[in-house]
């Protein structure tokens, strides 16, 4: 049977139903490459592992306050990388795993590498060693996170902690001798004797459970902004004026911290166990 205007019925709503199919299967199809707004905070990482392997070139020249400053340049490249994808909504798989791989070179290759051909060369053996140390703890650090292993038993973000040492801060504690050997002119911070131990003390705590502070995650009072404005421009200041004196009491500010915030943790997981034991009781029957 025809319609009015000589089409068989049925047919336009078969022709509908086709249509229909194919734009649901042209959404279900997955897009290829990435979208535009991932663009920028990719190419931020990518600078970040160009810096890191040109720190590596400058050290090979011996010109180890430009090596040791263009690791720094990629610590601020890979925690500007991360806000700029949240802010773009361009976060994406394919940047997570260039950011995983551009911290491991920049973050534990790059600074073996420049600690050993400043130390530790003198030492071939075991100061090749504690490179090594180094840098393949930072490599399984970043896939231990990636593969999400135990991560029950780990700090959580989301609680202000991070579990053991990220990989930028250990990269500037492993530079940490080279900052004090740059303005006090010292041979006992150049001594592959010291060097050693302490590149493979902190490869041991960037693999290690110990609970340390995410400052990212702090929360400021609105009483203390103006305060704390006014704390990072003197920071700036400092950096700008006297980098190594600076950047040496960071480093050794932030291993002070780390039993604060062990303790700070102990302290939110008795809390919590607290909390979720009530709520246990609480139920009927139990």
């Amino acid at each position: 049977m025809n319609d009015r205007d000589g089409t068989p019925y049925g047919s336009a709503s078969r022709a509908d139903e086709s249509q229909a199919a194919g734009r649901a299967m042209r959404a279900r199809r997955p897009r290829r490459g990435l979208p535009l707004r991932a663009v920028a905070p990719n190419a931020v990482t990518a600078l970040a592992l160009c810096s890191g392997l040109s720190g590596v070139r400058f050290a090979i020249g011996g010109q180890w306050e430009s090596a040791v400053a263009m690791i720094m340049v990629a610590g601020v490249l890979d925690g500007l990388d991360g806000r700029i994808a949240r802010m773009l909504h361009g976060e994406s798989r394919f940047g997570a795993e260039l950011d995983s791989l551009s911290d491991a070179i920049s973050f534990g290759v790059a600074p073996a590498l420049i600690v050993y051909l400043w130390s530790l060369a003198a030492l071939p053996r075991m100061g090749w060693i504690c490179a090594l140390i180094f840098a393949v703890f930072c490599a399984l650090r970043l896939a231990r996170f990636n593969a999400k292993i135990d991560e029950s038993h780990q700090p959580h973000k989301s609680a202000g902690f991070l579990t053991g040492v990220p990989a930028p801060a250990g990269a500037g504690l492993a530079l940490m001798p080279m900052f004090f050997w740059f303005w006090t002119d010292e041979p006992f911070f150049a001594s592959p004797y010291i060097v050693a131990p302490w590149i493979a003390f902190v490869a041991l705590l960037m693999v290690s459970s110990i609970a340390t502070w995410s400052w990212s995650s702090l929360k400021l009072r609105r009483n203390v902004r103006f305060e704390a404005i006014a704390l990072v421009v003197l920071l700036g200041a400092a950096l700008v004026s006297a980098p190594w004196h600076t950047l040496s009491l960071i480093c050794l500010l932030y291993i002070v911290s780390m039993p604060f915030s062990i303790a700070s943790y102990a302290r939110v997981r008795r809390q919590r166990a607290g909390v979720r034991s009530s709520e246990t009781s609480a139920k009927p029957g139990l």
